[in-house]
């Protein structure tokens, strides 16, 4: 698979590490919490062979990209637009899981894409917050602490991921506690009617098509709710598959996209 590693620099003694390769319209992966690029290994080569320029780049705080703050949505955004200049890829489909998918959501709320696909990262961040509170003195504790509160968070998600693949994220994995507390400091300091302004903000202003692809069902509201919100978004649940179903049914995930991308 041919294909160059290569670094965008958004500010200064800031490096974003990504790879890319193949001809065709671009298409960026954004990678979850604790995670890189890496995780979308499996998925490199059938969209590459599908026709598709594909960009995998790790969050600042993740993989070979700085470890230097901040960690927020709005930093993590601007690398991404970063990456996508260093491209040439304005017109890039932006597919981000976990935590890649709130920051594919909060660039497209602001700069250009042709679509978002979102996968398994509900933007109801107040419900986040609430499900993250009782975790809050494991996560702020000693490093045996931390770890094993991330370690409970997805051992819970992960769902039907199992064997070498299992195997293969869960190695991949690398919870630093500084990134991932800057990362999630808006969910320990904000209150609810913040957050859900801040949700209200991003989601009103996403114009571009978006999928929001769920292995872990966000509740029978969830649809109705994200869809008063952006009005382009279209949402699909793919039941009992956890927190990676683009992993656990690859070849399914890659026809998904390409007819949301048709």
């Amino acid at each position: 698979m041919a294909g160059h590693g290569t670094h965008a620099h958004p500010s200064p003694g800031v490096s974003i590490d990504y790879f890319a390769a193949g001809e065709g319209r671009p298409l960026v992966l954004v990678h979850g919490i604790t995670e890189s690029r890496r995780t979308w290994d499996p998925l490199l080569a059938p969209l590459i062979a599908a026709g598709y320029r594909v960009i995998a780049m790790d969050l600042r705080g993740h993989g070979a990209s700085s470890k230097i703050g901040p960690y927020d949505l709005a930093t993590m955004a601007g690398d991404l637009g970063a990456v996508l200049h260093a491209e040439g890829a304005d017109d890039a489909l932006l597919v981000g899981h976990s935590l890649g998918g709130a920051v594919v959501s909060a660039y497209a709320a602001g700069g250009p894409c042709r679509g978002v696909v979102n996968v398994d990262q509900p933007l109801a961040l107040s419900d986040f917050q609430a499900a993250l509170s009782d975790l809050e003195p494991m996560l702020k504790g000693d490093e045996d602490s931390f770890q094993g509160a991330i370690g409970a968070i997805f051992e819970q998600m992960a769902g039907p991921l199992d064997g070498g693949e299992r195997w293969r994220v869960d190695h991949i994995r690398g919870a630093d506690q500084e990134v991932v507390l800057g990362v999630w400091e808006l969910m320990f300091t904000a209150t609810a009617a913040d957050l859900d302004a801040v949700v209200d903000q991003v989601a009103g202003a996403i114009t571009v098509p978006y999928l929001s692809l769920h292995g872990i069902d966000p509740g029978p509201e969830y649809s109705a709710w994200l869809t008063g919100k952006i009005t382009t978004a279209t949402v699909d649940v793919w039941p009992d598959l956890g927190h990676y179903p683009h992993l656990i049914e690859q070849q399914r995930f890659i026809d998904r996209l390409l007819a949301f991308d048709g």
